[in-house]
């Protein structure tokens, strides 16, 4: 009898899964005293100074562009350093990862698809390519996100943009309110206007832009130069997919993921219901993220842990 109340009660508590978020803004000063003196940070940052062939620290303390080459690499860095803290120290167990965006890279090296060290390169070597790519293409397209803005009338300023000739492209459903639009520039205080009167928030803007079907041409020159020296394996987890809630187990859905978010919007509530259907209940953000951890389709749905930079710092709790 007590051994099927206690069966009962695992079922109930569901899976869990790990989430390394998209990046966002996280400077030296937000950061640098985490990667310092952290011993999971200090232990990946070594690893990826010996990829790279410089000290990671050192550019990114003088790095002024928060998506910098050496600013990515920190993000990475600090999302696998916390997902190491969870496992080690907290516990963390997960049946399921997903990676959200740029967070896709960190989960490529927690799931085993790339070896720590092959993501390291690959991430730099992906930030030297968007930045080859948007210095010649889109240079003038920015992705701004904004929130409160109903659907029915944030799809009428949509369509009312496309009937015009006004250029722009959804690269991301974070909520049912909640968009990743992307836009010109020259454009953008008009687009911003329109979201304000029909009582959305704009928050920030992406400079280079991301996820947009348009930059199809990125794809290729991604998987041409920079994916083609790459063997993605299949994950030792299953992933779900950003772009669509999919599950991904194999090698060449793996890799076909990792493409498609160049030029595919995400997807988040399809991640939430593909995390529901394979049946998980608590989700633990690892890195510095101020978003996905916060949505309400992801605290309505699951029981959340974020493990950040700044939590990692706090002294343990005496028993």
């Amino acid at each position: 009898m007590e051994e099927n109340q206690n069966t009962t009660t695992e079922a109930e508590q569901g899976r869990t899964a790990i989430v390394f978020p998209g990046m966002g803004p996280s400077s030296f000063a937000d950061v640098g005293r985490y990667m310092v003196l952290d011993r999971y940070a200090r232990r990946r940052l070594a690893a990826a100074d010996e990829a790279l062939g410089y000290s990671v620290l050192e550019r990114f303390r003088g790095a002024d562009d928060e998506y910098s080459e050496a600013t990515q690499i920190a993000f990475l860095i600090n999302s696998v350093a916390l997902a190491d803290r969870a496992v080690d120290v907290m516990g963390l167990s997960p049946d399921v990862c997903v990676g959200p965006s740029f967070g896709q890279k960190a989960a490529t090296a927690f799931v085993g698809s790339l070896p720590f060290a092959d993501v390291v390169r690959m991430t730099a070597e992906l930030a030297r390519c968007e930045e080859e790519f948007f210095s010649t293409q889109y240079s003038d397209v920015v992705t701004q996100s904004f929130v409160r803005a109903p659907k029915e009338r944030t799809m009428e300023i949509l369509a009312e943009m496309e009937a015009r000739g006004e250029w722009h492209e959804i690269s991301g459903f974070l909520d049912s309110d909640f968009y990743f639009v992307s836009v010109r520039e020259s454009f953008l205080d008009d687009f911003k206007q329109r979201i304000r009167a029909a009582g959305g928030y704009s928050m920030y803007s992406m400079r280079p832009p991301v996820h947009a079907r348009a930059f199809g041409d990125l794809r290729r020159k991604a998987e041409d130069e920079v994916f083609s020296r790459y063997e993605v394996a299949a994950p030792r987890m299953p992933v779900i997919a950003d772009q669509n809630g999919a599950v991904v187990t194999s090698a060449d859905d793996m890799r076909t993921m990792l493409l498609d978010t160049f030029d595919q919007p995400i997807n988040w509530p399809d991640v939430v219901s593909g995390l529901q259907a394979e049946g998980v209940s608590e989700l633990w953000f690892t890195g510095a993220d101020n978003l996905f951890h916060r949505l309400h389709c992801t605290t309505k749905n699951f029981r959340v842990t974020a493990v950040t930079p700044k939590t990692a710092l706090k002294p343990a709790k005496k028993s």
